[in-house]
């Protein structure tokens, strides 16, 4: 295969401590230089959460800033991507973030379980997101816990409630949802080919799902995360020494599998996205 993949790193998250990891990057700084290390190791979308000074998810919209900035700055042309995951507020809070225009920002056109929780994206909040995206000219990168998910962000592409062509993640491997199947991972592909022939697709594994969710996805000629957000670990008995480290077992697929691994500007010109300001 001759086509790029585009690789995302999924820096820090909602869950992960540094007690589970001291790599697991915290604050603004921290964060900015764990995200560098990455864009050097072949990450060209930063996927993006922040935390307030207690360690706490937060959608504090003065710290998406700082870290967006920070990204830009020491990262040039790296696709910043916000989430607006429910773990990190509630209700319009989730959107806060989104006039700060980044690239790309998640959205979950569903509700799931969760390991502990069920995770809920009430079907007003998720249009209100979605218009808000539109608005401020943000991608969103669906993200697929379910087949249902699949099949709602097609329904809403198709009556102009998102922006197409759509890019959707498959996310697998949460306790509680979909589980890492290889026959259902190549059934999302097929039922997001059939519903939304001109979408773009990426997944990513949780937990010690992440490097076999990487080779499928790489394999197939897809795009893939990787990342402290979804797990912690080389191995079961080796945490991850960097958000880096990684994002280099991905690169090293793609070369197993001959995919050249994206640029920043070629992943730009993949997702249809503007150019860097």
């Amino acid at each position: 295969m001759t086509n790029p993949c585009i690789i995302c790193v999924a820096i820090t998250g909602s869950v992960p401590t540094q007690a589970d990891n001291p790599a697991v990057p915290v604050t603004i700084a921290e964060q900015i230089e764990s995200t560098h290390a990455a864009f050097e190791a072949g990450a060209s979308i930063a996927h993006c959460h922040v935390r307030d000074d207690a360690g706490k998810p937060t959608s504090d919209p003065e710290r998406f800033a700082r870290l967006k900035e920070g990204l830009e700055a020491h990262c040039p042309g790296m696709i910043v991507q916000l989430s607006t995951g429910g773990r990190s507020g509630a209700g319009a809070e989730r959107g806060g973030m989104l006039p700060l225009r980044p690239d790309m920002a998640s959205l979950s056109v569903g509700s799931n379980n969760f390991p502990t929780r069920v995770y809920e994206n009430p079907p007003d909040l998720v249009d209100w997101l979605a218009s808000e995206m539109i608005s401020h000219d943000v991608k969103p990168e669906i993200e697929a816990f379910d087949l249902s998910h699949i099949v709602q962000a097609a329904r809403m592409a198709a009556d102009g409630r998102l922006k197409g062509p759509l890019y959707v993640q498959f996310v697998m491997g949460v306790k509680n949802a979909m589980p890492a199947d290889e026959r259902i991972f190549d059934f999302y592909i097929e039922t997001l080919n059939r519903l939304s022939p001109t979408a773009q697709w990426c997944a990513a594994g949780i937990g010690p799902a992440q490097l076999t969710v990487n080779e499928w996805a790489i394999s197939r000629g897809g795009h893939t995360r990787a990342g402290l957000e979804d797990n912690i670990r080389l191995d079961r008995n080796t945490l991850a020494p960097s958000n880096a480290a990684l994002v280099e077992r991905a690169v090293d697929l793609c070369a197993k599998y001959d995919r050249p691994v994206a640029t920043p500007a070629q992943a730009r010109t993949i997702l249809g996205l503007r150019a860097v300001r």
